[in-house]
């Protein structure tokens, strides 16, 4: 299969990052290098494009896609989790803006040697890196029923995560589950016959929970977010897409901390915790995908941007 991956929000994406001729950006997950590309269309002689991704499909794919700017651009193999490190290492001081997409790619989704499919019959993996870390089938068969649990309630917001997490530890104990249409049939079993053809495919959101498990996904994103704030030059912007209600909390919930640190109690009369604002929220309300996209592109549907400008 050839890495496609259909860019979302691409031009509000962009726009959003106030893209300066000589600045420096960086696509935290480059994947395809549709928002970078477009973000190179835009810098000038002494613009500078950073992309990162722990993919190394996504990196092949994106290399020559931007073939035609790389004077001005680097691309590093790594989890965007480590973008201080690729800083230092880069010598940059800081970024006038960071984007992040954080939806998986139809090359990911649609290749079943990559385990993310439920709709096909593979090794159980689910890994971004397939060159390390543990798979899903490691969670999946090391993973205790409580833990199972709370993975597919949190993450998948499954609410037969207890029934499905007990189908799971009494079918490994017969042998232990390898592929994904084992974990599907598990999964069905686990739901009750009335429910399976209620919102999608019964395994969807299980495999949505052990896929953010196994990529430490949420964990990622809510522990970086200070940093790449920290990162951006003065004016310079943040702009992060999520896909389900859980990533779009973290950012709302993080870029408001950074836009109003204070935890003096309400009725203090000034504040004298110390702690100051980093910058203001650019979108009060997230932005969504035209009607036309998601018409033409049915994996934007849930797609939401938001926005936070650095002071």
């Amino acid at each position: 299969m050839t890495f496609e991956h259909k860019s979302v929000l691409l031009k509000e994406t962009v726009d959003s990052l106030n893209i300066k001729p000589d600045g420096v950006y960086v696509d935290g997950t480059l994947g395809g290098g549709g928002h970078a590309l477009e973000v190179c269309s835009r810098l000038g002689d002494r613009g500078r494009m950073i992309g990162i991704d722990q993919d190394s499909d996504a990196i092949a794919a994106a290399s020559l896609r931007l073939k035609d700017y790389i004077d001005k651009v680097t691309i590093v193999k790594s989890n965007y989790e480590q973008i201080a490190s690729v800083f230092e290492k880069l010598g940059l001081a800081g970024a006038d803006g960071i984007c992040l997409d954080l939806g998986v790619s139809s090359y990911q989704l649609d290749n079943p040697k990559r385990g993310f499919t439920y709709r096909e019959d593979a090794p159980l993996d689910m890994r971004m890196d397939a060159e390390g870390g543990r798979t899903a089938a490691d969670v999946v068969n090391g993973c205790s029923q409580q833990e199972l649990c709370r993975i597919i309630r949190d993450y998948g917001e499954e609410k037969f995560a207890a029934n499905i997490a007990r189908h799971i530890v009494a079918a490994r104990e017969k042998k232990r589950i390898e592929t994904t249409g084992e974990l599907t049939e598990i999964i069905k079993a686990a739901i009750p016959m009335k429910m399976r053809a209620v919102g999608g495919h019964p395994a969807k959101r299980t495999f949505q929970a052990i896929r953010i498990e196994v990529n430490r996904e949420l964990e990622v994103l809510e522990s970086t977010i200070d940093t790449m704030i920290g990162l951006l030059n003065p004016g310079g912007r943040l702009s992060i897409i999520t896909f389900h209600s859980l990533e779009d909390r973290i950012v709302k919930n993080k870029f408001r901390e950074n836009e109003n640190p204070c935890i003096c109690p309400s009725d203090f009369p000034v504040c004298v915790c110390g702690r100051k604002s980093k910058g203001k929220v650019v979108t009060r309300k997230p932005i969504l995908p035209t009607e036309a996209e998601r018409d033409e592109n049915k994996r934007s549907k849930s797609a939401k941007l938001r926005v936070f400008e650095r002071c």
